[in-house]
């Protein structure tokens, strides 16, 4: 009498779809991003003139924009075509990527815990680096004005920072409008204004008494602003970076559950 075996081994439809479904929006989104940073370069020039890449001082945004959308594309399609074609090296290139940011991300939030004195001084450094850059790119400069309206800040430690920008400062024979000025962005703003003022930060730092400076805008640093915002944000912060470190291991466990069936399957024949 002969005995026949029948393997059943196959890869799992449930993991398989379940992967190509997480990484789909990821690989969208990472499209929509480095759209976004493209277009943002072609209505500032950059795509014309590629030389103004390197010309600028200070942050561009739009490297951010681009460098996330580009890690996030790269994942979501190693993860999308991975799964559907059961490639155990894209598969294996996802899940190592992803433990490898995990472990960046880990490592900084540990760092940052430690060496507390050290990132208060490279933010306040970077953010003086942008302030000098203020005027330099669009961007940079809605951003740096984002910051410092919805933090009710003015500079790094103080308005007086903007001594650091050419058209603000003091200093110099120059015949800027804006000179001892600060952006608008400082000022403090009135409800009932449906227009934006921009000129309201003209001359303030012209006042000689500082105590009446905060009649017309904000006196706070933005990095005292910031860590006055964290202990009362802690549990934001910290549930932000658990979804995102779990959505981070659904993904390593969606892959190498994937990977081990992939590899049942070639054992079976």
């Amino acid at each position: 009498m002969y005995y026949y075996r029948y393997d059943s081994a196959e890869v799992s439809c449930c993991y398989k779809y379940l992967m190509f479904s997480y990484n789909i929006i990821f690989w969208l989104a990472g499209a929509a991003f480095i759209a976004a940073g493209f277009w943002a370069w072609s209505e500032k020039g950059v795509l014309l003139d590629l030389t103004q890449v390197t010309q600028l001082h200070g942050f561009d945004p739009v490297w951010l924009v681009l460098v996330v959308g580009g890690v996030t594309f790269i994942l979501g399609f190693a993860g999308c075509v991975g799964a559907l074609r059961e490639n155990i090296c894209l598969l294996k290139f996802f899940s190592g990527v992803i433990g490898f940011i995990f472990v960046l991300e880990l490592t900084a939030a540990v760092l940052a815990v430690v060496f507390q004195s050290q990132v208060r001084d490279w933010i306040n450094d970077f953010f003086l680096a942008n302030v000098k850059a203020y005027r330099d790119d669009i961007d940079l400069q809605n951003l740096i004005d984002s910051l410092q309206r919805m933090n009710h800040c003015c500079g790094a430690q103080e308005p007086d920072d903007w001594d650091q920008n050419v058209y603000f400062s003091c200093n110099g024979t120059h015949r800027s409008r804006e000179k001892c000025g600060v952006p608008f962005s400082c000022c403090n703003a009135d409800p009932s204004d449906s227009v934006v003022n921009t000129q309201c930060g003209y001359d303030v730092r012209n006042i000689p008494n500082k105590i009446e400076w905060s009649e017309h805008i904000y006196t706070k640093g933005c990095i005292s602003a910031l860590e006055d915002w964290l202990p009362g944000n802690l549990y934001t912060v910290a549930i932000v970076f658990i979804v995102i470190s779990l959505l981070q291991m659904v993904g390593i466990y969606l892959a190498r559950t994937l990977i081990s069936d992939i590899e049942k399957v070639r054992l079976n024949y």
